[in-house]
Parts: C-alpha cells; sequence; structure tokens
C-alpha cells in the first residue's frame, strides 16, 4: 500500500474537479488558514537557480480592486473572487540580487558564504549573457509559480482563474510596481465558484491521451 498523503485517484478526481472559474461568489472567502496554504504554495514554487525572480502582489483593499477592473477587460473575477494575486518580475535582475539570495542560501543551509562563490559565478555568469533576455526568463519562471498555486488550490478545493486579459502597464502604475522595480505578468483569483457559472459543469475539452503524450523507450 502507497504511503502517499493522497491516492492518485484523489489527485486525479482534484484535478478534473477544477476548471478556470469565470464567476465567483463575492460572499464566500478563503479561511486564513487555507489563504495560509496557498500563500507557501507561492513560497515554496521552484524556480531555475532557486533564484526566485518575482513577488506575488495579494491585493485586498477593494476599491484599488475597483480600479483595476477597468484595465482587466472588464472581468469581474478580479473585483469578486476572494483573493486577487498579481504575480509580477523583479526587473532587470542583477548581481545584487544574486548575492542576495546567496547570502539567504549560507543563512538557510548553515554553511559560510564563501563556500558558495563558484554557484555564485555560474549564476551571475548565465544573467550577464548578452544575447539574454532576463526579464522574458524572469516572466516564464513566474507561470512555474503560477502552475504551483493552481494546483495546491485544487487539492483545497478552492477555485482560481489564471487571468492575462490585463494591461499590464495600468496595472503597474496603479498599485505602483515600477517604482518598486516589478512588472506585473499574469493574475490569478481565487476564491469560490458561483452556483450559476454555467461553466462549472461543462466537460473539460483535452485531446485523448495518446496524442498528446508519447513515449520515447
Amino acid at each position: 500500500m502507497s504511503d502517499a498523503p493522497l491516492s492518485p485517484e484523489q489527485v486525479l478526481e482534484q484535478l478534473h474537479w477544477r476548471y478556470a472559474t469565470k464567476k465567483f461568489d463575492p460572499s464566500k472567502k478563503i479561511s486564513d488558514a487555507n489563504w495560509k496554504t496557498l500563500e507557501q504554495s507561492l513560497v515554496l514554487s521552484p524556480s531555475s537557480f532557486g533564484l526566485q525572480p518575482w513577488q506575488f502582489f495579494v491585493v485586498r483593499n477593494p476599491e484599488i480592486r475597483q480600479q483595476l477592473l477597468e484595465h482587466s477587460w472588464g472581468q469581474t473575477p478580479v473585483v469578486n473572487a476572494s483573493h486577487l494575486v498579481v504575480f509580477a518580475i523583479k526587473k532587470d535582475l542583477n548581481n545584487s540580487d544574486v548575492d542576495r539570495y546567496i547570502a539567504r542560501m549560507a543563512e538557510v543551509q548553515q554553511v559560510p558564504i564563501e563556500n558558495l562563490a563558484g554557484f555564485s559565478k555560474v549564476v551571475k555568469g548565465f544573467l550577464s549573457n548578452p544575447d539574454f533576455d532576463i526579464n522574458h526568463w524572469a516572466a516564464k519562471q513566474v507561470y512555474i509559480a503560477l502552475g504551483f498555486f493552481m494546483t495546491c488550490a485544487a487539492m483545497l478545493e478552492i477555485d482560481a482563474l489564471p487571468m492575462e486579459g490585463f494591461v499590464p502597464a495600468k496595472y503597474d502604475e496603479v498599485l505602483g510596481l515600477a517604482e518598486k522595480g516589478y512588472q506585473s505578468v499574469v493574475l490569478c483569483p481565487a476564491g469560490y465558484r458561483a452556483d450559476d457559472d454555467k461553466y462549472a459543469n461543462s466537460p473539460k475539452v483535452r485531446f485523448p491521451t495518446e496524442q498528446i503524450v508519447q513515449y520515447l523507450d
């Protein structure tokens, strides 16, 4: 018998339960305990080198969320979901960001910082490639965190909606991200589906497994 906390059947059941929720019930809020778990799913998300080139802005102020609605193609999940998470990159990552991460690594792993000099050099060399678009790379990292967040939400039966339908520059303006050195990339409202969301019971449209998964033996 497997010692896994969830059976394979349970995992699949939750993944089938999940869908891109189009209509949220504004009266239903994520509990503090569940939100702390979702918060930690963001903290624990993997990234290349472990560098974490991001920041996650949780917009709780309803007045600010109302301002953001007009920059979100009028999509009401921005205001009706329990929580609104703005996934943003740290713009123009540089050597000081690497130094900060190396210092944190030395602290957490309790190793002399000089022992990490070789790793630091590798990461800095990677970021200094003149043909490398650092912000594009960071944006791809953010989507890893988005996937982590959405999967964790599904395990908790919390609805989520990944959104690229917004105007990043306007979000950055309203939230004051540019002066903080960040740039919004993608959104994810999270909460609970409305009883009358017509998409809740629609069957998932996916190609058959054998058409999208190939085994190369």
